[in-house]
């Protein structure tokens, strides 16, 4: 019993850590001096990538692989981890129709609403995507792979930097003041030790939800990146340093996962 209690603790301290790593990135808010539409789309694209490659080698491809654990096929992995990125997808849309982007009774005010909606679209997603990596962390200390556990709160925990940073540098796009930001920014990464508590402690359940959870928020992610951050950084003049700044940041982020994960 005393072992069991160990390995909660353990993956939920772990979680913590990597889901601090938001923190870490986010305190670069307070070294930007002025945010030009240039740094804007440059970040939001680099953000964009890490997400991008985070749903590729953080989310799908583990997803695949712990569905391939729990029914031996490799088709039927892919189908769970599939029906979960198009739930993700489809939340994300319906939430992308549902959200208000406009004051009703004083109509639109301060900055573009419609970039203040995607803005916190794209927050959502970050959000969602913490749960389920938090799960992994505890699930793979559950699982009694202490240094699979370890290695794995490292890669996340790495991630999280650049995805803090993004996060932060978005609100204060949209006039939030720099501590604001900060501090919304840590929020999203605290949903890590909850989904880490989960999984350490009920890998029963968590274990089996793995594909379909991974999946799930993969398809968030995507849902974002096509549909908000891409044409938005596009349809100003800095749409090359757009395109490079999300191949900068899918690098960046497939060499950590490939490294730490």
């Amino acid at each position: 019993m005393l072992e069991d209690v160990n390995v909660v603790l353990l993956g939920a301290t772990a979680s913590l850590l990597a889901g601090l790593g938001t923190g870490v990135g986010a305190l670069g808010v307070f070294l930007v001096r002025k945010l030009t539409p240039q740094l804007q789309d440059g970040m939001l694209s680099a953000a964009a990538g890490v997400m991008l490659a985070a749903s590729f080698f953080s989310l799908l491809l583990p997803g695949i692989r712990y569905g391939e654990e729990l029914t031996g096929a490799t088709w039927s992995a892919s189908l769970m981890v599939i029906a979960g990125l198009l739930m993700g997808a489809g939340l994300l849309f319906s939430i992308h129709q549902r959200l208000p982007h406009e004051h009703f009774t004083l109509g639109r005010e301060g900055p573009d609403s419609a970039r203040i909606r995607r803005i916190w679209l794209f927050i959502i997603a970050i959000a969602l995507h913490n749960f389920p990596e938090g799960m992994a962390v505890g699930v793979g200390f559950a699982g009694g792979d202490i240094g699979n556990g370890t290695a794995l709160a490292i890669g996340i925990g790495l991630q999280n930097i650049p995805e803090g940073l993004a996060v932060a540098v978005s609100l204060l796009a949209i006039e939030h003041s720099r501590t604001k930001s900060f501090f919304i920014a840590v929020l999203t990464g605290l949903l890590e030790p909850i989904g880490g508590l989960f999984g350490s402690a009920m890998v029963w359940l968590a274990e089996p939800i793995m594909p379909w959870t991974l999946g799930f928020a993969a398809g968030a992610m995507l849902f974002i990146i096509s549909d908000e951050i891409i044409p938005e950084t596009h349809r100003g003049q800095f749409k090359t340093l757009a395109t490079f700044s999300l191949l900068g940041g899918f690098v960046v982020m497939m060499f950590l996962d490939a490294t730490l994960g």
